[in-house]
């Protein structure tokens, strides 16, 4: 609005200037007119006078059209450069909702775990030993004490793959390597195929933050490929490249249309792209719909 009122303000001068000016050039002219009425040639310069004023009036007029649209351009570019101002924001502050969502159900993860594995589980092992030892002691044949010893280890059992499934054991003792290539192997079977290549050492360690992150980015990404694909074979190779992680893992199952990944909710796609752009890294993927070339997705994070 302000500027549109000093739009008009400034047009408004411009053209009374000009008609002040006008018609001080039409008040000399006649007054020339009238002191020379008898003369041809003062005639001729009365008329010049005239035809330089509507001269000087339309190009005023000109000047004013042009400067509008020139202000007018200003005016929607300024106004363009807030609207993406203001989208940016909005989806800055959406990613990093989706960011604080993750960290917390990440943290959520390792708390549960952690209690899962070491007071659920070790109060299950605690009352599976003592019912050992006291069969042992009194030389007790029950069936009820052998479904009971049965049920202990089932439940044990239970709560040690959930454990897993949170935060995998292996990833906390032994790496992101190992813990990627034991998720190899649990993922394979009769109908799909995990083969892992990987050119880091498997002794290799990176921060526990880092590897964890990591890992549920590849466990998602699996999950996409056991559940949508429809492949036979799939691959992840791992490898190192000027302080960068590179992890590359491809199918031979369909494809889908990448370019459209916003409008694969289903895969959770956005959510991945937003773990790694919080690691600074890249994503990217390579997949066309009802090919036989599969997908390619390819990885790169610096080292943390």
């Amino acid at each position: 609005m302000a500027f549109i009122r000093f739009f008009i303000s400034f047009l408004f001068i411009v053209l009374s200037s000009t008609s002040v000016f006008a018609a001080q050039n039409t008040a000399s002219a006649s007054n020339a007119v009238q002191q020379n009425a008898g003369k041809e040639t003062d005639l001729r310069q009365s008329n010049n006078v005239q035809l330089e004023n509507k001269k000087i009036v339309s190009l005023s007029v000109i000047l004013v059209i042009m400067l509008f649209f020139l202000f007018y351009y200003v005016y929607q570019n300024s106004m363009l450069k807030q609207k993406i101002k203001r989208k940016d924001t909005k989806q800055k502050i959406l990613l990093n909702a989706i960011d604080a969502g993750i960290d917390t159900q990440e943290i959520e993860q390792k708390k549960i775990a952690s209690f899962l594995h070491d007071n659920v589980n070790s109060l299950l092992s605690s009352a599976g030993l003592h019912l050992n030892v006291f069969t042992a002691k009194h030389d007790i044949q029950s069936e009820e004490i052998k479904k009971a010893k049965a049920i202990l280890q089932e439940a044990h059992d239970l709560l040690r793959d959930i454990s897993h499934e949170l935060v995998p054991t292996l990833l906390v003792r032994f790496g992101l390597i190992y813990a990627l290539e034991d998720l190899c192997e649990r993922n394979s079977n009769s109908d799909i195929y995990f083969k892992f290549s990987s050119s880091v050492s498997t002794e290799t360690r990176y921060s526990e933050k880092f590897e964890m992150k990591l890992y549920f980015i590849v466990s998602e990404l699996f999950n996409n490929i056991i559940k949508h694909s429809r492949a036979h074979k799939a691959q992840i190779s791992i490898h190192e490249h000027h302080n960068r992680l590179i992890i590359i893992i491809h199918d031979n199952g369909k494809g889908f249309n990448a370019e459209k990944i916003d409008e694969i909710e289903g895969f959770g796609l956005n959510r991945i792209r937003v773990r790694i752009k919080k690691l600074k890294g890249t994503f990217s993927i390579i997949s066309r719909p009802d090919e036989n070339t599969g997908t390619s997705v390819k990885i790169k994070v610096p080292i943390a």
